[in-house]
């Protein structure tokens, strides 16, 4: 079934009284059409969920049918849109659904039912999902929605957007007009259970195995509230429990299913139903068969490979069945094993082989996992082999449109073999660089090759022989000698690594002082390249401000290591500022110094009192003279608003004149600008700070410069009731240029979300030795549904090499040429 976008045509449906709490008959109906009675008794929904997420049904062949509905509260004047996609189990987007604002003002109450209908062939078993998201609405407390479907298993998944602070999903159920239930799998530990906004004249709530014994009466104070802490280890056998709710009104927070505690065994899995009869074991088979869908190019004949993982996401030892299906005839495809066990809690892999259809042609087949222990349970993953080139290897159209469920493998055939766990760096040679989680990737001898610290480090001090190493700075950096260098952690200290032969082994070299916290190196960004080792700044939390969220004070402080016969010292710090409002580094990933010949120049914001009356964090800029060990005195060059925000990190370059270039970081505003008036100076005056653009809602800076001095920006960039969400708020990734002596031009759009909302990209902009532009990413959606549903990174990797102008999607022939 091709994917369709359903238009709401105002008819009445007469839907049988089949919700998702059992008592299922089935009916048809045209598909995607929207009911507004929602009164007749013989046609209502009698589930009332608040929240967004979704819903996961383990479906057999033959017909599934999803009628969903959605009511307004009315409660503060948002126009809320709800947005159904119904995907199957490789996650092949089958139909999209809105059901829009019901145009009542704010304050009217509760608005009349609005409904919809999702309906599929379901052409083989496995576990379909329905993804439900509200725009202007990300923790849907503006809407109550509900369901019932003819798939007799089902679990919902109540999972909101995204808050910074520890996560919770409590199940809020919204109609009091019929009696409720909450099942769900307990924890095995003892655990708490709070119900509250229950409606007067509820006494008790009776808790039940899965056999109908009850475990507790959880009794109903005066104040509508009810709590009680459950023992370990009583009734485990009999799953799920049963929460009953005589009226179906209220919150429910459970530990282990809504909020979660370290040592859980299904953190972020806020799974249930109000039906017992439709529980099936998602928990323990979460991501299963990952990845769902993969798309492959090449030419005819050519004999591929692509391995699938098995996750085993329980707590004993699981042996997976694999098998092939084909929509139509078989073709040249083989499994390296039909049977996998896979150890608790671990991840193991099958090898699927295949050859390349005839020139023109595209061929199918299905991955199928079933649990041996489980064979009720059963899912796939579709690899589809295509003879051709992958659009992925030519030129994009920008601005890339990223789609629900539709990324870079699905619309391009992107399929890097090459480390992308993070982005690339280029020592002398223009060779690439990777840091990864254990070490370093790079291209040698015609292959990428892994370094692990934890045996490439030679170091004569013992501490550090044998040992693993944090990843406290994804930065790979060089000198003039094309000396590689990595700032790591050893337990709580930051260790400075050196290479001398490109990064086969390594020296370690402890960074003095028993502090921790976080660092940052000085990294090519266009024409910096350290006489010496690269200076390190590390960053010291002292204080944070419980009444301004985002307010931090750190100690900054500067290494200047040294070299002699190959060894590194580090010497004492230089203390820049106890002010210093921090680094934020996961997006945009700035540069906080640079350096030429003897001059390190370091760029910081400051935290400021809350009640100073100032347009945002102070920007400065110091020189350290390493012939005269002297430090300059600050030179402050902008501000980036609002104040005391950490997200506020600002970032430095230099230019082939040695002009420095600076922005200072916001958080949703407009950069600042500000450019110094002598080469390799930060103390004889600066441009005044000029915006580079007007109400621009920018964050996350990155910057380089290329051969020709024009500066190149990478950012996020806020868009409000623009398209493709004109009803709500979108984030996209955005570049920006400023060609030597010219102004800023206006920023181009390189990627848009799938989803409107919160998003982040991750974004780290990097420049080779040719000034070719390297944009890794990692799209980052505010929905947990949407993201707990893929398993690891979805990282990718951009690179232009005309300045700009044109973007694709790098291939390893790009980076090791």
């Amino acid at each position: 079934m091709n994917r369709t976008l359903i238009s709401l045509v105002l008819v009445l449906l007469l839907l049988p009284a089949c919700f998702g709490s059992g008592g299922e008959t089935r009916g048809e109906s045209q598909s995607g059409q929207e009911d507004r009675s929602g009164t007749n008794g013989e046609t209502e929904i009698g589930l009332g969920i608040g929240g967004i997420g979704g819903v996961y049904f383990l479906a057999e062949p033959g017909q599934l049918t999803i009628d969903l509905e959605k009511r307004d509260r009315n409660r503060r004047g948002r126009r809320t849109k709800l947005r159904a996609i119904l995907v199957g189990p490789d996650r092949r987007v089958i139909q999209e659904v809105t059901i829009p604002d019901d145009g009542k003002p704010r304050g009217s109450g509760m608005g009349p039912p609005r409904r919809v209908r999702l309906s599929t062939r379901v052409d083989r078993k496995g576990v379909y999902g329905l993804n439900i998201t509200v725009s202007q609405d990300r923790y849907g407390d503006e809407i109550v929605w509900g369901f019932r479907t003819n798939c007799p298993h089902y679990l919902i998944e109540t999972a909101r957007g995204h808050r910074d602070e520890r996560r919770q999903e409590p199940i809020v159920l919204l109609n009091p007009n019929r009696p409720g239930n909450v099942c769900f799998v307990p924890r095995k530990e003892a655990f708490g259970m709070e119900v509250t906004n229950l409606p007067a004249g509820v006494d008790a709530l009776p808790v039940y195995d899965a056999n109908g014994k009850l475990i507790h009466a959880l009794r109903v104070g005066a104040d509508h509230r009810a709590s009680h802490t459950f023992p370990a280890d009583v009734h485990r056998e009999a799953i799920p429990w049963r929460l009953h709710l005589p009226v179906g009104q209220a919150t429910v927070q459970i530990d282990g299913v809504t909020r979660w505690d370290r040592g859980d065994v299904y953190p972020n899995l806020p799974y249930w139903t109000p039906d017992p009869a439709s529980f099936f074991p998602l928990q323990e088979y979460r991501w299963l068969l990952t990845p769902y869908s993969r798309i492959v190019y090449g030419p005819p004949g050519k004999q591929g490979e692509i391995a699938f993982q098995l996750h085993n996401n329980s707590v004993q030892r699981k042996t997976i069945q694999l098998g092939l299906e084909f929509p139509g005839d078989e073709w040249p495809v083989r499994l390296s094993a039909q049977r996998v066990v896979v150890s608790a809690r671990q991840t193991g892999r099958v090898v699927v082989r295949y050859t390349v259809p005839a020139g023109g042609q595209t061929r199918v087949c299905h991955l199928r996992a079933t649990p041996v222990e489980a064979p009720d349970f059963s899912t796939y993953s579709t690899l589809t082999v295509r003879a051709g080139v992958a659009p992925a290897s030519k030129p994009l159209s920008i601005p890339l449109v990223l789609k629900p469920y539709e990324h870079e493998n699905e619309q391009f055939g992107y399929l890097p073999d090459y480390p992308v766990k993070n982005q690339v760096y280029f020592d002398l040679k223009n060779r690439p660089f990777v840091r990864t989680g254990g070490g370093v990737e790079t291209w040698r001898d015609g292959g990428w090759t892994t370094s692990e610290l934890r045996t490439a480090v030679k170091s004569r001090t013992p501490p550090f022989e044998g040992r693993s190493f944090g990843v406290p700075c994804t930065k790979v950096a060089f000198d003039r000698d094309n000396d590689l260098y990595l700032v790591a952690t050893s337990g709580r200290k930051g260790v400075l690594l050196h290479s001398a032969d490109g990064g086969s082994t390594f020296s370690a070299c402890l960074v003095p002082g028993d502090k921790s916290g976080r660092f940052d190196i000085e990294e090519f960004s266009g024409h910096n390249v350290p006489d010496g080792p690269p200076p390190i700044l590390r960053y010291t939390l002292t204080a944070t401000d419980s009444q301004l969220k985002w307010r931090r004070i750190n100690d900054l402080e500067l290494f200047l290591p040294e070299k002699a016969d190959g060894r590194l010292s580090l010497g004492d710090p230089v203390l820049i500022s106890r002010q210093c409002i921090g680094l934020a580094a996961h997006s945009g990933i700035p540069a906080s110094v640079v350096s030429r010949g003897a001059k390190v120049h370091v760029v910081w914001a400051e935290a400021t009192e809350p009640k100073a009356d100032v347009p945002g964090v102070p920007t400065y800029v110091v020189t350290f003279d390493r012939k005269t060990r002297t430090l300059g005195k600050p030179a402050l060059v902008g501000y980036g608003a609002p104040p005391n925000d950490v997200h506020n990190s600002p970032s430095i370059t230099m230019d082939s004149r040695g002009f420095l270039h600076v922005l200072a970081g916001t958080h949703g505003r407009p950069f600042q600008y500000a450019r110094s008036l002598k080469p390799n100076d930060a103390h004889s005056g600066w441009t005044k700070a000029v915006a580079v653009g007007e109400g621009l809602r920018q964050t996350y800076i990155g910057l380089v410069c290329g051969p020709d001095d024009t500066l190149y920006l990478a950012f996020r960039l806020w868009w409000h009731g623009a398209d493709p969400f004109p009803a709500s708020h979108h984030a996209t990734l955005a570049y920006q240029r400023k060609p030597s002596g010219k102004p800023w031009e206006t920023p181009k759009v390189l990627i848009v979300p799938p989803f409107s909302e919160y998003s982040v990209f991750y974004h780290r902009l990097t420049i080779d030795r040719a000034g070719r532009l390297f944009l890794s990413y990692d799209y980052w959606s505010t929905h947990w549904f949407y993201r707990t549903d893929h398993r690891g990174s979805r990282r990718a990797l951009l690179m232009s090499a005309d300045g700009g102008q044109t973007w694709k999607l790098a291939q390893t022939g790009d980076l090791s040429r």
